[in-house]
């Protein structure tokens, strides 16, 4: 069973930063990929990034790119979504998840298990 535990998040200024953070175990994080979604109020949830088993990162967004990084630690068994540059546009709530795969997955159903959800607010 896949349990995901998220913390981090808040409200920060445009321009500014936050870090979220992703805790599993390492049999998790040494065999499914980790992915970092979004949902602002009204919209669909949005595939925002991942990082595979193997440590490689997909950008589902362009939107983000050049702003938000994804890593992993293997010693305190976390997943880290860094967000750089925030802007209004970004303030959602942020989930991570893992499907049932060490890649990263095209299609948000592919991910079946998910943490709890973290709100981000980007606003003056």
């Amino acid at each position: 069973q896949v349990h995901l535990v998220q913390s981090g998040g808040g409200l920060v200024q445009p321009g500014g930063s936050l870090r979220l953070s992703c805790a599993a175990s390492r049999s998790v994080l040494d065999n499914y990929a980790i992915g970092w979604f979004r949902q602002a109020p009204g919209k669909e949830r949005e595939a925002v990034l991942c990082i595979a088993s193997s440590g490689g990162t997909t950008y589902y967004t362009d939107s983000v790119k050049g702003r938000f990084t994804i890593s992993r630690d293997n010693v305190e068994n976390m997943v880290y979504l860094q967000m750089n540059s925030l802007k209004p546009e970004d303030t959602a709530v942020y989930y991570c998840a893992a499907p049932g795969d060490s890649r990263c997955l095209q299609r948000t159903d592919d991910f079946s298990s998910w943490g709890q959800g973290t709100q981000v607010t980007v606003s003056s």
